[in-house]
């Protein structure tokens, strides 16, 4: 369905930016790889990915909350391939704290790499999806895309922010064949969730075991964490001819969080 695509998913040597990569590989496109880990580890993952699927798979290792590295990426990808087809904005962090207590250098971090670099990702992206007069712009956003919670200031602005952004773009590009859409999850069991959760208990001042009952499923009426491989299949299926009409839109996958 991706032959001949190439997909660049930033965040994607672990949790829900390597599902999306994983399965995007599988439907053919060639596949670049962003994140950070330790580079024996991530060049297992690249190679078993090109080997398993038969597709062209590249690591880039910038670091997104930088603009300079994410221009010299786009350089090297555009070297290869002509720039990308699919951009997947999945690079995030997270840090719990009150606001009077929330350092400063985490809220310009967060914001850098949550929000910034979607900006800066983007703007490079859609001259070649232009020419192309297709493309699609997939934003990891989160269920505090539309709702709050307490002590996570930073997240929230920037994924707030994520909403706005993937409209306005949205409404900018709608002639062209160009589709950009944000999935927002709830809760999903990843490595950036479980170290939120001695975070949480620290700032509630309860035990992690009621952080996971009480605060994290307490906000999903499904009382299930949402898995990776569900979040995938929308990314994937928003890549599709049958998602072409889709655009502007932020959709929840969050067990009933933002019903309430």
């Amino acid at each position: 369905m991706l032959a001949g695509k190439t997909a660049l998913i930033t965040g994607s040597t672990s949790g829900i930016g390597l599902g999306i990569a994983e399965l995007f590989a599988k439907d053919g496109a060639n596949i670049i790889l962003n994140g950070f880990g330790d580079p024996s580890d991530i060049e297992l993952l690249r190679s078993g990915m090109e080997e398993k699927y038969g597709v062209k798979v590249r690591f880039q290792g910038a670091d997104v909350s930088k603009a300079a590295e994410i221009e010299a990426m786009f350089g090297a990808i555009e070297g290869e391939f002509g720039g990308i087809d699919i951009l997947v904005n999945n690079a995030g962090i997270q840090y719990v704290a009150p606001i009077d207590e929330f350092p400063p250098a985490k809220w310009d971090a967060i914001i850098a790499i949550n929000l910034s670099a979607s900006f800066h990702t983007i703007r490079h992206a859609l001259p070649t999806m232009k020419k192309r007069h297709w493309g699609r712009i997939i934003q990891l956003a989160s269920a505090h895309a539309l709702v709050a919670s307490p002590f996570k200031s930073a997240y929230v602005a920037a994924k707030h922010g994520i909403a706005g952004l993937t409209k306005t773009v949205a409404l900018e590009v709608a002639e062209q064949g160009i589709t950009v859409n944000a999935i927002c999850p709830g809760y999903v069991w990843t490595p950036l969730v479980e170290k939120q959760v001695p975070e949480t208990a620290k700032a509630r001042g309860i035990s992690e075991e009621e952080v996971i009952k009480n605060v994290l499923l307490a906000a999903q009426p499904t009382k299930q964490f949402v898995t990776v491989e569900q979040i995938a299949a929308l990314a994937g299926f928003l890549t599709s001819e049958a998602a072409a009409s889709i655009t502007g839109s932020i959709l929840p996958i969050d067990g009933g969080w933002t019903a309430h």
